[in-house]
């Protein structure tokens, strides 16, 4: 691992026990051995840093959603599977939770990177969603309709496991929910 590498893990760490504004380029300095200086020598400031971990966050989460699905493509199966890989990555959780609940706070740094993080992956979920399971889903929902709502479980799922990880099954709940869009779920 390169000392930049490094620096970003150890960021991440950091933001996610912290939050943005309870982050310090001091502390995360600290983690790594180095001095204010030397972190700001890799990235020239806090927000530049807060990039450069949500991008390195999502690159690493990327890893599953480029396992393919059946034929070649993402399926709500291979989105099931990325809340189930979710639970043996609690810090990353952690950190996207504390950073997206953040990103609603005027001026925050991150938020035109949620904003289009959001908004992509809305897109793109609808696809899956209308490739699977065509337009008609239960209640006469759309597939643009029931994107955002999956999301919304995931992330809900998320946080309440963060806050109760014994009592909440994230994997089978999001497995139930997609239940409800008509999805038949995998045998477990």
């Amino acid at each position: 691992m390169n000392r930049r590498e490094e620096i970003l893990l150890a960021a991440l760490d950091v933001f996610a026990e912290r939050g943005y504004t309870g982050a310090s380029i001091a502390a995360v300095a600290d983690r790594v051995g180095l001095s204010q200086q030397g972190v700001l020598h890799y990235f020239p400031s806090k927000d530049r840093l807060l990039a450069e971990v949500l991008r390195l966050r999502d690159e690493r989460g990327l890893d599953v959603i480029a396992l393919p699905g059946e034929q070649g493509r993402i399926t709500l199966d291979t989105v099931a599977s990325i809340v189930e890989w979710n639970t043996e990555r609690r810090g990353i959780v952690q950190s996207f939770t504390v950073l997206s609940a953040e990103s609603v706070l005027e001026g925050h740094p991150a938020a035109e990177f949620f904003r289009e993080r959001y908004g992509s992956a809305r897109a793109w979920m609808a696809e899956v969603i209308r490739a699977e399971l065509g337009d008609a889903l239960p209640g006469g929902v759309t597939p643009e309709q029931a994107a955002p709502l999956l999301f919304a479980a995931m992330d809900g799922l998320q946080l309440q496991w963060l806050l109760a990880p014994d009592e909440i099954d994230m994997p089978a709940l999001f497995r139930a929910f997609l239940a409800l869009l008509g999805a038949a779920p995998k045998p477990e």
